[in-house]
């Protein structure tokens, strides 16, 4: 289940100076069929130390390609790679497509989507417009992009053409940090940006859906906005790819609380086959499994993708952060087990289980 498959780079493409898209083509084309907002977790050696990074898929389902974008980022090992040293040629490694950053298609309805991206969280957000406007035909889009400057700008050229070829269905509200000659399209976005939006741009009471992916802070901000103003939670969809400053203390506290507990008796059941070992409470699931030489999958080990997805059969856990599972896959019993730290002093986690 945790497999890695091949993945060759026909080509690599500068979107601006330091984010590039990569077309990937896989050895088995059908292990990489994807749904619109999925990503893809690659691993990478680095001298002694292996790597694991996720990156959106930015093609529409209908664009008869696999692509990633990929910003680099600074003190990036991995970004930096993909953007000065990787070539054309070369094979990467990445499992299946995995997310669940998308809504149901439904080509005979006519939906309003709206769309919040802060610089490469549009990378995602690009697939699933993409794919609606074709898909849905009787579907509108509205993209809210926030960027530093104009330079900065992801798939700026790809937007400006997707707008000419979906006139009246695609709006693109470019929010830049100076330079714009409209002051509500100038600095960030927050909770009274997205006000005044609402009041003058965007009709929110008409949304079906609204999808946001960009910086932690940014997206809370929205969200609330978008509840204030009558949203669902089951109408907000979010994607984030680091961890909140709220999990890392967590963590740490869960590292003190359980100095004096007693070891807690795991099982964990992976591939078909159950493995038991003792762990100590200040430490995640996932680590005492990686620890115990289980080929467990993970990537982010943030709580804020779903790739560490296993449920509890028996006992508890505490999971300290969770930007994944749904509220009635909690209920089911599943649980992220890089987030997921032994209450009880027993414990089965069943990884096969999905």
């Amino acid at each position: 289940m945790n497999q890695f498959l091949p993945l060759l780079v026909t080509d690599i493409h500068h979107t601006i100076r330091d984010a590039v898209v990569l077309t990937l083509r896989p050895e088995d084309p059908g292990a990489f069929d994807f749904t619109q907002g999925q990503y893809l977790t690659f691993k990478q050696d680095f001298g002694d130390t292996e790597l694991r990074r996720n990156y959106s898929i930015c093609a529409g389902l209908d664009d008869g390609v696999l692509q990633v974008g990929i910003k680099r980022v600074n003190g990036g090992a991995f970004s930096t790679f993909a953007n000065e040293t990787l070539k054309v040629g070369d094979t990467l490694h990445a499992m299946p497509p995995q997310g669940k950053f998308f809504t149901k298609l439904e080509p005979n309805k006519a939906k309003n989507y709206l769309g919040f991206a802060g610089g490469s969280g549009i990378t995602p957000v690009l697939s699933i417009l993409k794919t609606v406007l074709i898909r849905e035909p009787q579907s509108t889009f509205t993209l809210v992009y926030a960027n530093r400057a104009v330079n900065t700008i992801m798939f700026r050229e790809e937007l400006e053409d997707l707008k000419n070829r979906f006139m009246g269905r695609l709006s693109v509200i470019h929010m830049l940090e100076s330079g714009q000659d409209i002051d509500l399209f100038t600095g960030r976005i927050d909770q009274a940006k997205c006000d005044a939006l609402f009041k003058t741009w965007i009709d929110i009471k008409n949304i079906d859906t609204a999808f946001i992916c960009g910086p932690e802070p940014m997206m809370l901000a929205i969200a609330e906005a978008l509840k204030s103003h009558g949203l669902e939670p089951d109408q907000i969809k979010f994607e984030l790819f680091s961890e909140s400053q709220q999990g890392r203390l967590a963590k740490q506290e869960m590292a003190k609380r359980s100095e004096d507990q007693a070891l807690t008796q795991v099982t964990v059941t992976i591939d078909g086959a159950a493995h038991s070992f003792t762990m100590s409470k200040g430490q995640s699931v996932l680590e005492a499994a990686l620890e115990n030489n289980l080929d467990a999958p993970f990537a982010c080990k943030a709580g804020v993708c779903s790739t560490c997805m296993c449920k509890v059969i028996e006992g508890e856990v505490e999971m300290l952060s969770n930007h994944a599972l749904e509220d009635y896959e909690v209920e089911r019993g599943y649980r992220l087990s890089c987030q997921s730290y032994p209450v009880s002093d027993k414990l089965s986690i069943d990884y096969d289980h999905h």
